[in-house]
């Protein structure tokens, strides 16, 4: 491979202009991101170039004289030496989230005896949904995340799980987590629609208002509920409403005149002195699957528990609730040992 000449950032901005000017909208070039052969891109002031060409525009170079990636003298790393980006043009879609996965399975329930096709108005839509869905989901855009076809694709997954059509011709099993969605909720229909209704309605709340999936919460130790990610991020962030905690407890302070875990009894300012008053978290007891987009959080729907214990009950799927945990062997002798 020829060694690349050392061009300036403006010669390889000029080649970009060129491109715009002589090939953009000629029938080689028309459709080149959609050519296998182009992995990559240079993108600029919101458009894209094929990198090799560009390289060639701006070195005289023909594309058969170098390679593209990012080694020493190959395409990708001399435009970004130069200050360019360089995106992959197809990137590999995250696998079928749970969330995903029951509003698919929603939609086949609801049409079992003739799902829609990939031009239906109801794939389109639940396309449209989960193209939504997917910033908040991944905090990025995919150039082809969830089209029509792939959803049409999901619905066939399950027709070949669906033991009532023993002879269908799905398009194969769609993966252990698509049986065991089906395993979960393909029994009672009524009640896949409830979830996967709380699950839209969780989509918009958090596109209305803005929420976020962030490494925190990744990482803080909370498995998702079983509705999935959507309605867990709805869940928490009512968790974290900071002037309702305050509210909670200030109410819980005057009425008990202390601060105790709900469930065990664990008080932070006994355990640890000053460091540890007005210490402790608040867990949002309402049922996750009841959620709805706009309904307030009221203070009676919260529960003080210390951090253990708030941890525990979002340890596994499903969720415990609090009377489940109260109940625990384990928690109870907890209780007494605080209590003495």
């Amino acid at each position: 491979m020829a060694k690349l000449p050392d061009v300036s950032r403006q010669e390889v901005l000029e080649a970009v202009h060129k491109f715009d000017a002589d090939y953009r909208n000629s029938a080689d070039w028309e459709n080149w991101q959609e050519n296998k052969a182009h992995k990559y891109a240079i993108e600029f002031e919101g458009m894209r170039y094929p990198v090799k060409q560009i390289v060639s525009l701006a070195t005289g170079e023909p594309t058969s004289a170098f390679s593209g990636g990012v080694g020493a003298g190959q395409a990708n790393q001399f435009v970004q030496d130069r200050g360019f980006r360089v995106v992959p043009l197809r990137s590999r879609n995250p696998t079928w989230a749970r969330d995903e996965l029951i509003l698919a399975l929603d939609l086949y329930l609801q049409h079992r005896d003739s799902p829609p096709g990939a031009n239906s108005e109801e794939v389109q839509t639940l396309s449209e949904i989960l193209n939504r869905f997917a910033t908040t989901l991944h905090g990025t855009k995919f150039d082809k995340y969830r089209n029509p076809n792939g959803v049409y694709m999901r619905l066939m997954n399950y027709r070949a799980l669906d033991p009532f059509f023993p002879n269908a011709k799905g398009l194969g099993h769609g993966g252990a987590d698509a049986k065991a969605i089906w395993a979960e909720f393909s029994d009672d229909p009524a009640h896949c629609h409830h979830i996967a209704e709380t699950i839209r309605d969780a989509i918009s709340a958090l596109e209305n208002n803005e929420v976020q999936i962030t490494s925190e919460d990744e990482d803080d130790g909370f498995v998702d509920a079983p509705e999935g990610k959507a309605v867990t991020r709805v869940h928490r962030r009512r968790e974290r409403n900071r002037k309702l905690v305050a509210r909670k407890k200030a109410a819980v302070l005057k009425r008990e005149g202390k601060l105790e875990c709900e469930a065990c009894g664990f008080d932070f300012s006994i355990a640890y002195g000053k460091r540890g008053q007005g210490f402790i978290e608040c867990h949002h007891t309402k049922p996750v699957s009841d959620l709805r987009e706009g309904e307030k959080t009221h203070l009676d729907d919260l529960a003080l528990l210390c951090a253990n214990c708030h941890r525990m009950v979002h340890a596994q799927r499903p969720w415990l609730a609090l009377e489940e945990l109260r109940a625990m062997p384990e928690v109870q002798n907890l209780r007494l040992k605080f209590s003495r």
